[in-house]
Formats: C-alpha cells, sequence, structure tokens
C-alpha cells in the first residue's frame, strides 16, 4: 500500500470515527420539576406562611419575589440556561404557571419530617406527595380551557429535568438540637434513605433525569456560626466551622453512594451528582480572587461579627418610640458579597456557582446540564 493509500484509508476512518452517534446532544429538557428547601425556594414559603420582605429581590426582581436572596437562585440560572421561564411555587396560587413545570421547595424543608420548631412542615415526601397530588389532578384540569396554556403537557413529566437541592436542614437542625457531630453523622443513612425512597417513587411515576446537588459547607454560614460559637481549634483558617463543615462533606460521601447505587437500581434513569460543596467553599476560602469581598458576613443584616442577628433579621425593624425603624438593611453593593442574610447566598454567589456546574466540571458523570438525560454517559 502506498502512502496516497494509506492517506485515503486514516482520512476515511477519521470520518468514519466523527459520524459514529454519541451521546452528546442536547436533552432540550421541557421543565424542571425541583425539590428542595430554601436554597431553590421560589416562592413556597412566603405563600404558605408570609412573604419575604424588602430588601429582597432588589437586585434582579426589584420587588420581594418570594426568594430568600437579593436575586435569582441556581435553579432560577438553571431554568434560564433551558430556555424555561422561572419556577413558580406550587403553593402560590397568585403567579401560578406550571407549563414548564413547578416547584416544590420551601424554606427550611427536610427530607425527614422535623421533629423540632422553625422548620418547614413541607418535608420531602410532604413535597413528592405535593407533586403526585398534581400528576392526578392536572390531568382533569388540562381539559378545562381556563388551563389553557398553564400546565405541562403529559410527556413533560417523563421528559422533564428533576432537580434536588436538599439536606442542609437535616444536618443544621440536629446540632441546634444539641447533637454532637458523630450523633448528626449517625442519622445519615436514615435521612439518606428516605432521600433514596423518594428519587425511587418519582422514577416509578416516570421520571428519568435527576439532577442532585450535594449539601453546602453550612460551617461557613452566620446563622450556623452564630448560633453555635466554636473555640479556636475548631475553627479553620477562613473562619467556618470544621465539625459542621466534616458532617456536610460525610452526608456528601454518602450520598453520592447512593446515586451511585440508584443507578444501579433504576437501569433507565439518568441520576447526576452535582458537588455544590467544593464550589461554594472555593468561593468562601478564595473570596478576594474571584472578587468577593468579607465571605463570612452577611450583605443584609444587623449587628454582631457577622452582620447576622436571628431576632431582627434582613429587612427587620424595631420600634422607637412607637415609629417602627428599619435596622436589617441591604449591603451597598451586593454584587461583592457572598453572603446574603447570614443563611442565604447573593444572587452573584449563585450565579458564581452555576457557571461552573453548567458544563459539568462539577458533576458525577461530567456532562452538562443540557445534556444530563444521557444515561450512556452514567
Amino acid at each position: 500500500m502506498d502512502s496516497h493509500q494509506y492517506k485515503v484509508l486514516y482520512i476515511g476512518i477519521l470520518l468514519a470515527t466523527l459520524t459514529i452517534p454519541c451521546f452528546s446532544a442536547d436533552c432540550n429538557f421541557p421543565a424542571i420539576f425541583n425539590f428542595g428547601d430554601s436554597n431553590s425556594d421560589t416562592g413556597g414559603w412566603s405563600a404558605g406562611f408570609g412573604r419575604a420582605g424588602s430588601p429582597a429581590g432588589e437586585t434582579y426582581f426589584h420587588y420581594p419575589a418570594g426568594r430568600y436572596c437579593d436575586g435569582r437562585l441556581i435553579v432560577d440560572f438553571i431554568a434560564q440556561s433551558l430556555g424555561l421561564h422561572t419556577l413558580h411555587s406550587y403553593l402560590d396560587a397568585v403567579e401560578f404557571n406550571s407549563s414548564h413545570g413547578i416547584n416544590f421547595a420551601t424554606a427550611g424543608s427536610t427530607i425527614r419530617r422535623p421533629n423540632t420548631t422553625g422548620f418547614s412542615p413541607f418535608s420531602l415526601d410532604v413535597q413528592f406527595s405535593q407533586y403526585s397530588q398534581f400528576r392526578t389532578r392536572y390531568k382533569e384540569a388540562a381539559k378545562k380551557e381556563i388551563f389553557e396554556g398553564l400546565l405541562p403537557k403529559e410527556e413533560y413529566f417523563s421528559e422533564g429535568l428533576y432537580t434536588f437541592d436538599i439536606g442542609q436542614n437535616d444536618l443544621t437542625s440536629g446540632f441546634f438540637g444539641g447533637m454532637t457531630a458523630d450523633e448528626v453523622k449517625a442519622a445519615v443513612p436514615d435521612i439518606l434513605n428516605q432521600f433514596s425512597n423518594i428519587v425511587k417513587n418519582i422514577y416509578w411515576q416516570g421520571g428519568r433525569s435527576f439532577w442532585i446537588h450535594n449539601t453546602g459547607p453550612f460551617g461557613c454560614l452566620a446563622y450556623v456560626l452564630d448560633k453555635i460559637p466554636l473555640r479556636t481549634p475548631e475553627v479553620d483558617k477562613y473562619g467556618c466551622g470544621n465539625p459542621f463543615n466534616s458532617v456536610a462533606q460525610y452526608f456528601n460521601e454518602k450520598l453520592k453512594k447512593v446515586v451511585v447505587q440508584l443507578r444501579k437500581d433504576l437501569p433507565m434513569a439518568a441520576l447526576t451528582y452535582v458537588d455544590i460543596y467544593s464550589l461554594k467553599y472555593t468561593m468562601i476560602s478564595q473570596a478576594s480572587k474571584f472578587g468577593f469581598k468579607e465571605p463570612l458576613v452577611a450583605c443584609c443584616g444587623h449587628g454582631g461579627k457577622y452582620n447576622y442577628n436571628d431576632k431582627v433579621g434582613c429587612g427587620g425593624y424595631i420600634y422607637v418610640n412607637g415609629t417602627a425603624v428599619l435596622i436589617g438593611k441591604s449591603c451597598e453593593d451586593p454584587s461583592v458579597k457572598i453572603n446574603w442574610d447570614g443563611v442565604h447566598y447573593t444572587e452573584a454567589a449563585n450565579k458564581w456557582v452555576f457557571d461552573r456546574i453548567v458544563d459539568g466540571s462539577f458533576s458525577d458523570p461530567p456532562i452538562p446540564i443540557k445534556m444530563a438525560c444521557n444515561r450512556e454517559a452514567h
């Protein structure tokens, strides 16, 4: 075979390789069905228990939009990246349009049903019950002209993306209840068993594509550090609480194993595990490198080391001689802050994290969110 023939053969092999079908096609998700806590709540708690007041929403919506943030959450950026409108809450009867999905998340939600006050009654099993009720009732509603354009199509339930961001409150509630780090860790298997059961239930109802966030480094959040002050050896060089973050990492390690097992149990599912923890901790520990300032200090709040006060929070008032005086004020520039109100992240921080998860760089498998339906990659 002469050199010319070798070249022809090489080009032929190359072209054949380039035309082999692969799993890199976009999924064109028509809807998102989200389950979670305040990190992805777009109005659930506000609809059920009273709206998050000003200055929440000031950066993007310019009014309180049901989010505990100055603007958008990671789930908002996910919806935007998929060409979908922002998700309305299942509980919100005023701003309701579920044609591109629906959000069951509420602030304070846990995976297990809470046994202490201060957390949402809408735990993950209740959110799943709401999802099931929606599936059942929507079929009759879809027949009525008044709901035209407001409900998802039947196929969206199997073609949509199911997103999860929940678990942090299960861990913090243990600490707030006086448990040690080891005691909180001991509860993790049961917590994750309940999480696994919900994913399976959604799968059995037709869900196929799951995008699962692990929990963040809550040991770097003001509301935890303020409520449970730590001794110097228990705080890392960035000011974050090691006992809390070690539990978060333990939870994430076990969650990843649960996802691996779910792939075996649910052969038609595509499950993506997303490492939110690493990104948030990197953002906090290297804040100045990324243009952020005072990563542990809340933008909106009042007093103390972290500009946080759980009695008078963001947007809070005190009364002086019978007159309400706003003391829970927003900072001058939320775009350079990571923490919004001592508990939640700013829009700038959420956008920073989203920009690094959207292409799959922090996912297992490392697949972009637009391709997260491809089982071949999992």
